[in-house]
């Protein structure tokens, strides 16, 4: 199923959009390939690029990291605020509004996440990561997850060719960094009326290098 585009669309409007339509809060419940590889990382300063929701975001505010919020779309960054308040985290979280494509904010952060950044929209997400790596502190972590596979509910284009885990790690070329993992993690996903499918989350998570 493919996303209506406008014609007069930018990736803020589209996402407005999106975001407009789905009302729900944050529910504070991670990725699990953030709470796998995180849980156990001394808390310090975090970017969400294209934080969406705010699951992720807030989730890592209650476990005492102070997190920069970044999304194209300030309807997401909104939803963020107002739930990172009722969560009572809304001092250790800076919603900020970026178009990835062009702008990113400063770092260094000691942890640097892209948590399924994908979008129908012409986008080059191996400059955004490479971009996102650069954000990294000495002994940070660069934490990626994308779709490695879709659900038959979800959007679409047989165009797209989605890439694995170690094709990530190819692209950024970062040989020098630590790895910490390279995998594909199947999983079931739910749909909007319930429908359950197995899916592949592909997991890139590298570890910047002292010195």
């Amino acid at each position: 199923m493919k996303p209506t585009i406008l014609d007069t669309d930018t990736a803020e409007s589209f996402w407005d959009r999106h975001w407009s339509g789905m009302t729900r809060p944050s529910s504070g419940t991670p990725s699990a390939a953030l709470e796998r590889l995180v849980a156990g990382r001394p808390a310090g300063r975090a970017v969400d690029l294209g934080c969406g929701r705010g699951d992720d975001a807030i989730w890592l505010a209650r476990n005492g990291w102070q997190v920069v919020a970044v999304d194209v779309s300030q309807t997401a960054l909104d939803t963020v605020r107002r739930s990172a308040e009722t969560a009572g985290v809304g001092r250790q979280v800076t919603c900020l509004r970026h178009d990835l494509s062009t702008t990113l904010p400063d770092g260094p952060f000691d942890l640097v996440l892209s948590m399924f950044t994908h979008t129908p929209l012409e986008f080059d997400r191996t400059a955004l990561l490479r971009a996102a790596a650069t954000l990294v502190a000495p002994g940070g972590l660069l934490l990626i997850a994308g779709h490695g596979s879709l659900a038959p509910w979800a959007w679409s284009d047989p165009e797209i060719q989605l890439p694995k885990a170690q094709d990530v790690a190819d692209a950024l070329a970062l040989f020098d960094w630590n790895v910490i993992e390279i995998a594909d993690h199947p999983r079931d996903a739910r749909g909007p009326d319930g429908q359950v499918a197995q899916v592949l989350d592909s997991v890139t998570a590298l570890e910047r290098p002292f010195g």
